[in-house]
């Protein structure tokens, strides 16, 4: 099982660790298109300060972001479970997993983002600041930027099991599983049963339990329809839909009423 995640908006600090060593990130097929995004990131954060927020989006009080964005080559890098924070990283909880779960989600959790494509959990990073939706004046689309080499490493980490697909639209933008791969990827919602709505805090918290609870039952489906059972046994209500052609995904829906 492949599980694709997307990152936190806000991160926690890189600490005193080594500092990056690019080559030693998991999918090296992406080393190239990552050195390319950093190069420029880190020219275009240590020059024009308005300039970058612009770039970047950021708010007058997130001024030292930019800052932290100029000195990613010798900042302090720590795995990115640890570095990536927020509502579903809070409760996936990877630093409370039992042994065996920890090497689950080593092997199975994948992270997109916007600087480094896609990372394990297990992969030593810096803090940054970079979504997906970002347009650099050199590379322009990050999102487009991706795409290229996503299609050629993605679909060889996918392997042959199921690919479980948690990602917000932006990073869904990088790779779109094709062929075979869509044939046994899902795509999961998470609606608030009483409207049917996407709501942000039951969404993102409601995956992080999911993927926690897989991995702490020791739960590998081989597929979609095998997921949905897993689901169910886990204590969800989930309506699903199968692709009605082939080279499509499986769309499942979570629906919950409330989350503590």
């Amino acid at each position: 099982m492949l599980v694709l995640l997307p990152p936190s908006e806000g991160k926690a600090s890189s600490g005193r660790g080594a500092p990056l060593k690019p080559e030693s990130l998991s999918l090296p097929g992406l080393t190239d298109a990552r050195e390319a995004v950093l190069t420029e990131l880190v020219e275009l954060c240590a020059g024009d300060e308005d300039k970058a927020r612009e770039v970047l989006g950021l708010s007058e009080g997130l001024r030292g972001e930019v800052a932290k964005n100029a000195e990613l080559r010798t900042a302090g890098a720590r795995p990115a479970g640890e570095i990536y924070t927020g509502v579903l990283y809070d409760a996936l909880g990877l630093a409370t997993l039992d042994a065996a779960a920890k090497r689950r989600a080593a092997r199975s959790l994948l992270v997109f983002s916007g600087l480094w494509g896609a990372v394990r959990v297990t992969d030593r990073i810096p803090s940054y600041r970079c979504s997906m939706g970002v347009k650099l004046p050199g590379l322009g689309a990050l999102g487009a930027h991706w795409r290229t080499p996503m299609a050629s490493v993605l679909p060889e980490a996918a392997g042959d099991g199921l690919v479980l697909d948690l990602r917000s639209a932006a990073y869904a933008a990088a790779w779109k599983p094709k062929g075979e791969v869509a044939g046994r990827t899902a795509s999961v919602r998470v609606l608030h049963a009483p409207t049917r709505k996407v709501v942000s805090h039951f969404n993102k918290a409601t995956k992080g339990r999911i993927v926690r609870g897989l991995l702490t039952a020791g739960v590998d489906p081989k597929g979609p329809a095998e997921l949905v059972t897993a689901l169910r046994e886990l204590g969800y209500v989930v309506e699903a839909e199968a692709p009605a052609k082939a080279g499509q995904a499986w769309a499942l829906d979570v629906l919950v009423d409330e989350v503590h």
